[in-house]
């Protein structure tokens, strides 16, 4: 394949600009893989230049071989997206992925028969979650009112940031969907949901309660006669909004901090994504709200277990 001077030469004496240490060993592949798919591209080579230097650095990394095709795996390329770019916004870290996707594509590996992954098509932005402070002061706000708006808002607080359901699901669980397991655990068997659904321990005696006064009736807002109307969630809210300043409460805000606190406590994404009923790769777009780990807790993490010894 030939490439014009200009383009060549960007692609010959690239270099990182802080170069990582593992440069040198993956130097050589990064300049193969983007003059191989620089011409097909409608992508700056620059541009290529840079992604793929950061995903053959996340892969080195990572533990991953040296190897263009384990690069360009579509589950590498998902697991980079996820992991290896959260400090990205989420439409840089999905550009990110129709890059190397696209750059796969050019390459024709597409020809040995693997499956095309669907295309990501959430929406750039997502719900921002509430923080954690406002989170205990909604519940506490939300245990202070009276009569039925009581029993609605921890329903609601319980359906959303304590199963993370979407604002469907909640609409359509009744109490009698609820079950309790030997451990003690909740799970919720949704209409037409066939996914593992577990209460939050720190929400399951509220959902219990909420559950136990309503019978057979919908958990939220249990006098209505249908599974969802117009304005079912927003009319609620608009007439029972919080005192001292705190927002409102939304059924999407609450499933994005559910999302965002199982994400903080570096809970599998594969079951994140499980339970949420939503792709692995969908997740990303909710990495920037996670803090980063201190040092101390990485040091936990990767040390694992002390409590056994080798023998």
């Amino acid at each position: 394949m030939t490439l014009d001077p200009d383009t060549s030469q960007a692609i010959t004496t690239y270099r990182p600009q802080h170069a990582p240490p593992e440069w040198d060993l993956i130097a050589d592949t990064v300049r193969m893989l983007v003059a191989a798919s620089a011409r097909t591209s409608p992508y700056r080579v620059q541009r290529l230049l840079t992604v793929t230097t950061r995903l053959a650095v996340w892969c080195h990394r990572t533990g991953l071989p040296d190897d263009p095709e384990v690069w360009l795996r579509h589950e590498t390329i998902d697991a980079f997206v996820l992991t290896g770019c959260t400090d990205l916004a989420p439409g840089s870290a999905q550009t990110y992925r129709s890059w190397l996707r696209h750059m796969r594509a050019t390459l024709a590996w597409l020809e040995r028969g693997e499956q095309v992954p669907p295309p990501m098509k959430a929406p750039t932005a997502v719900s921002q979650p509430y923080s954690a402070a406002q989170l205990g002061q909604l519940r506490a706000w939300a245990d202070h009112l009276r009569g039925q708006a009581r029993h609605d808002a921890l329903a609601l607080m319980a359906l959303g940031f304590g199963c993370g359901l979407t604002p469907g699901e909640i609409a359509a669980v009744r109490g009698t969907h609820l079950r309790h397991l030997d451990s003690g655990a909740v799970v919720i068997a949704v209409p037409d949901t066939s996914r593992l659904i577990v209460c939050r321990a720190a929400w399951e005696q509220v959902l219990a309660e909420t559950a136990t006064a309503v019978g057979d009736s919908f958990l939220f807002r249990p006098r209505r006669l249908v599974p969802h109307f117009k304005n079912l969630f927003s009319g609620w809210s608009a007439r029972h909004r919080p005192t001292g300043g705190l927002p409102a409460l939304s059924a999407r805000r609450l499933r994005a901090s559910w999302l965002v606190e199982l994400l903080t406590a570096r809970i599998d994404p594969g079951v994140v994504a499980a339970a949420a009923g939503m792709s692995v790769a969908a997740l990303a777009r909710y990495q920037h709200f996670v803090p980063a780990l201190d040092e101390q807790s990485a040091v936990a993490l990767l040390r694992g277990r002390t409590d056994e010894r080798a023998g």
